[in-house]
């Protein structure tokens, strides 16, 4: 199951939604909190965080957060509010991706991956 950041559009959300995922939204549940309260929060429901700031990887890899939730970074924002929603079940569907214990981050045409150590 995903967790949408705040800044993850709401069309790419019902998209994915309408796809057949399971997306919490911040924005429909929580808006306001800080990117710390979103990383708890999607530490403790086992859920991978989808946004667009890129401050989630400083979180992480600069201050060395403990057994940090899987985020998946878009970098490319398209010219459609559904872009993202459509690019990650793009990669879903044809790459057969796996997201656990990764920051990904990802473009138009192509996406890399740096794995946490268990």
């Amino acid at each position: 199951m995903f967790l949408a950041n705040e800044n993850f559009p709401n069309p790419s959300i019902e998209y994915l939604r309408k796809n057949g995922y399971a997306i919490k939204s911040i924005q429909e549940e929580m808006p306001g909190i800080s990117d710390e309260k979103v990383l708890e929060f999607a530490k403790n429901h086992n859920l991978i965080i989808l946004t667009f700031d890129r401050d989630y990887g400083e979180l992480i890899f600069k201050f060395a957060l403990q057994n940090p939730p899987s985020v998946i970074y878009f970098r490319d924002k398209g010219n459609a509010p559904e872009f993202a929603g459509q690019l990650l079940l793009k990669l879903l569907v044809k790459s057969k991706i796996n997201f656990t214990s990764s920051f990904t981050v990802i473009e138009e045409k192509n996406f890399r991956q740096r794995f946490y150590g268990k």
